[in-house]
C-alpha cells in the first residue's frame, strides 16, 4: 500500500505544479499583452473644408494696444526654454497697432536682466480651438539673432508637458538665414531635441521686405501647412496615439519676436540692426465643417 500513495501523492504534487506553472504562463503573456503597443487605427481623410468667414478675426484696424478681448500676454525673461535674451512685455513700445497693422517691436535694452525686449502675444483663454484653418498675413524682420514665430500650443497640456502635449509651428524665420522660412511640428515621437521633427522649409526671397500668407489646415487626418496658398508641409495622423499625434485637443495661437536663443542665436547676435519689426497685417480663424 506504501507505493502506491506515494505515486499517488506525487500525482497531485505533478498537477498542482503544472497548474501553477500554467497560471504563471497565462499571467505572463496577460502581462505581456497589456504593455504591447497599440495597433495602429487608420484615419480616413475625409477631404474636411473649411467655413468661408471667419470665426475670429483680428484685421488691426484701430490703435493703440492690440484689443484685449482676443490677445493676452506671456511676460517675462526666463528664457522660455531656449536661453533665449529677450523680455517679453506688454508695452506699447514693443508691441502696438496703427496703420492697419499690428507691430512687434525687439529692442537693444536692458530689462529684468535680459539685455533685449520684445513681446509674445497669445490667444490663450481667448480663442482655444480643436481643428480648423488659421492664416496670417506678416512681413519679418531680418538680421542675425531675430527669431519670430506665428505658432500654437496646447491650451489644457492633457497630455503632459511639452513636446508631449504639442506644438505646430506655422512659420519660424532665424534672421542668419535670410529668407528661409520653416514649418514644423513636434511631438513626444517627433521633436527637435531627438532630431526627429517633421519639418520643411521654403526659400521666400522677399520674406523680410513685403508681407506673406502663412497657414495651416488642422483636421482629424493630418496637420498641412501652406506659404502663399501653396502647400509646403504634411504630417499625417499615423493613428498610434498621442506620442505621435496629441492633436485631438485644444490648441491657441502665439505670434512673438525672440533674440538670440538656441537657434535664433546659434551665429550670435548683431547689436547694430535694433530695433527690429515683426508686422501683420491680419489673423483669421476658419472653422472646420464637421462630416
Amino acid at each position: 500500500m506504501i507505493a502506491p500513495i506515494k505515486q499517488f501523492y506525487f500525482f497531485i504534487a505533478l498537477s498542482a505544479g503544472c497548474i501553477l506553472s500554467c497560471q504563471s504562463c497565462s499571467s505572463k503573456k496577460e502581462d505581456e499583452a497589456i504593455i504591447l503597443p497599440p495597433k495602429p487605427i487608420t484615419i480616413e481623410d475625409k477631404q474636411w473644408a473649411f467655413e468661408a468667414t471667419p470665426a475670429w478675426v483680428d484685421e488691426f484696424d484701430y490703435t493703440g494696444l492690440p484689443e484685449t478681448s482676443k490677445w493676452d500676454y506671456d511676460l517675462g525673461g526666463s528664457g522660455w526654454g531656449n536661453n533665449e535674451k529677450q523680455y517679453y512685455t506688454n508695452s506699447i513700445a514693443n508691441v502696438n497697432v496703427g496703420d492697419g497693422k499690428l507691430t512687434i517691436t525687439a529692442k537693444k535694452e536692458s530689462m529684468s536682466g535680459m539685455a533685449y525686449t520684445s513681446t509674445r502675444l497669445v490667444t490663450r483663454n481667448k480663442l482655444d480651438v480643436l481643428y480648423g484653418r488659421f492664416e496670417v498675413k506678416a512681413k519679418l524682420p531680418t538680421g542675425r539673432g531675430t527669431w519670430p514665430a506665428i505658432w500654437m500650443l496646447p491650451t489644457d497640456r492633457a497630455y503632459g508637458d511639452w513636446p508631449k502635449s504639442g506644438e505646430i509651428d506655422i512659420m519660424e524665420h532665424v534672421g542668419y538665414d535670410q529668407n528661409n522660412v520653416h514649418f514644423s511640428t513636434h511631438t513626444e515621437a517627433y521633436y527637435f531635441k531627438i532630431n526627429t521633427q517633421k519639418t520643411s522649409k521654403k526659400l521666400i526671397p522677399d520674406a523680410s521686405t513685403a508681407f506673406h500668407l502663412y497657414r495651416v489646415d488642422w483636421t482629424p487626418y493630418a496637420v498641412r501647412g501652406y506659404f502663399d496658398n501653396a502647400m509646403v508641409f504634411e504630417f499625417v495622423n499615423e493613428g498610434t496615439g498621442y506620442k505621435a499625434w496629441p492633436f485631438d485637443k485644444r490648441f491657441h495661437l502665439l505670434l512673438n519676436l525672440a533674440v538670440g536663443g538656441d537657434w535664433g542665436g546659434a551665429q550670435g547676435i548683431d547689436d547694430s540692426i535694433f530695433p527690429q519689426k515683426f508686422e501683420i497685417d491680419y489673423v483669421k480663424y476658419f472653422k472646420m465643417i464637421e462630416k
